[in-house]
């Protein structure tokens, strides 16, 4: 049983349906659930879903250790690794009796024959042991990185999950690491909210000098003029209606913020049952190649059949790079090795292996070129042609990848890419410490484009679909 990112669910993917809806507990409502629990009952289950975790991870691990032994090996005639040490262990072990039962040969009968046993396999099968060894002991590394320990950071990650409305046996150590991450990613610019914010709460109902204090802060955050403007307007127009207190000030602008985020569907999932493709565009340098990989891990992850198709030839390197990534990811990459390739073949023949294999979900990277654009459209139309003739009944998005650290510079990549692409979401990376968090609402605002997933490191699970109350959590947390 594995969990799926997109549905926010763990499920085995075998009795599911096609028309089976996404999850909407990425994007809850949470005001309700916010308000029937205390801080006393968001400790109760942070307790209960790391006991939850623990007991899960240990069932794992004895699960894992039944099927680790070498008997397993000598039931499988496929190995034909175990093949000569069974046939070793056979050849050396001395013949017994066949009137000497189990149970009355004693520990000192038994200790000189298993050295015995010991002494002939080292010097008849010396080389088999090793690889055997080596071939138990390398897969299992992702379990143990998976670990987490109970601490404020686990405290506040299962706090949110516990306001979504999720109980204490559906939380998965992959959610309770990533809120972690997306935490951390946006401290620097939620330490100077909060600091901003605290100052404004020692000072009374809020006045226009507050209210103007909370413009320069969102500013300051790369949230952008249009958005600001629009989260002021909408509490100057409370604070006309009844005095706002500070503390209600803040979950109103939280409130106003998650609305703001939230840009059509919030729900996005590839379809099961079908082909979807997913065109990945951005100029050179926002982490395209890597944001690929990390969305097929997550696809991968969440039980879909992903594929990739190399389509940047143009870029040096650009296609070893990806190849890398798609490795880690554990998916294929379809990809043609003549230098400067036709981008439109590329995605021809993926679509064609896609078609063969049943692939759910095919991911085409793109030219990140912005040096002439009309290349560049003339390139993208090419494929879209390409998908539609080839392709008619897939479902098609087209992602713009941004990156956070470069603000409103990432704005005008965005207008760019949407005159030449028929663009249906934004994907956020490089969202770490050195990023201002605010630059989300600027972009659903300017671009009117929805996010879909957002990256808050380099690490291959450092990627995940994106949710505005999370995220807005996140930027606005009290510790």
């Amino acid at each position: 049983m594995a969990f799926d990112w997109f549905r926010r669910r763990y499920t085995d993917f075998k009795g599911e349906a096609e028309s089976s809806p996404p999850n909407a507990e990425s994007t809850p409502p949470p005001a309700a659930e916010s308000a029937a629990m205390s801080p006393e009952d968001y400790l109760a289950f942070a307790k209960a879903a790391y006991a939850n975790l623990k007991a899960r991870a240990a069932a794992q691990a004895t699960q894992a250790k039944v099927v680790s032994p070498a008997t397993p090996a000598a039931e499988s005639p496929a190995s034909e690794g175990s093949a000569p040490a069974v046939a070793a262990t056979e050849a050396v072990s001395p013949p017994s009796p066949p009137e000497q039962s189990a149970a009355a040969a004693s520990f000192f009968d038994l200790a000189p024959r298993a050295a015995e046993r010991l002494q002939a396999l080292k010097a008849t099968a010396v080389e088999e042991p090793e690889p055997m060894a080596a071939a138990v002991a390398a897969p299992p590394p992702e379990p143990a990185a998976e670990e987490v320990v109970f601490d404020e950071g686990f405290r506040w990650s299962a706090e949110i999950l516990a306001a979504q409305g999720r109980k204490p046996e559906e939380i998965s150590v992959e959610e309770i690491s990533w809120l972690q991450k997306l935490r951390r990613g946006l401290g620097k610019t939620r330490l100077n909210l909060i600091n901003q914010l605290k100052a404004l709460i020692g000072r009374g109902p809020l006045d226009q000098e507050a209210v103007e204090t909370i413009e320069t802060m969102l500013l300051q955050a790369d949230v952008g003029v249009e958005a600001t403007e629009q989260i002021i307007q909408a509490l100057q127009k409370r604070m006309r209606e009844e005095v706002v207190p500070p503390e209600e000030a803040v979950k109103y602008l939280k409130q106003q913020m998650r609305q703001m985020l939230t840009v059509g569907d919030p729900t996005f999932a590839p379809q099961r049952g079908r082909l979807n493709i997913w065109l990945i565009v951005g100029v050179n340098g926002v982490g395209k190649t890597t944001t690929i990989g990390k969305i097929a891990h997550v696809a991968r992850q969440s039980g879909y059949q992903c594929l990739i198709a190399a389509a940047d030839t143009f870029r040096a390197a650009a296609v070893e790079q990806l190849k890398i990534w798609a490795e880690r990811a554990g998916v294929d990459v379809i990809a043609n090795p003549s230098p400067n390739a036709d981008p439109a073949a590329v995605v021809f023949d993926a679509i064609n292996a896609a078609k063969a294999r049943g692939t759910e979900l095919l991911l085409v990277d793109t030219a990140g070129r912005l040096q002439n654009k009309k290349n560049l459209m003339e390139e993208l139309a090419k494929i879209r042609r390409i998908i539609d003739k080839k392709a008619p009944e897939a479902k098609v998005e087209s992602l713009l990848v941004l990156d956070a650290t470069q603000g409103q510079n990432g704005l005008r990549q965005a207008q760019v890419f949407a005159e030449v692409a028929k663009l249906t979401g934004v994907i956020l990376t490089k969202l770490d410490s050195t990023a201002k968090g605010g630059i989300a609402l600027a972009i659903t605002q300017q671009m009117h484009l929805p996010i879909r997933f957002i990256g808050a490191g380099e690490g291959l699970e450092d990627l995940r679909p994106f949710s505005s109350y999370e995220f807005v959590e996140a930027l606005l947390s009290e510790y």
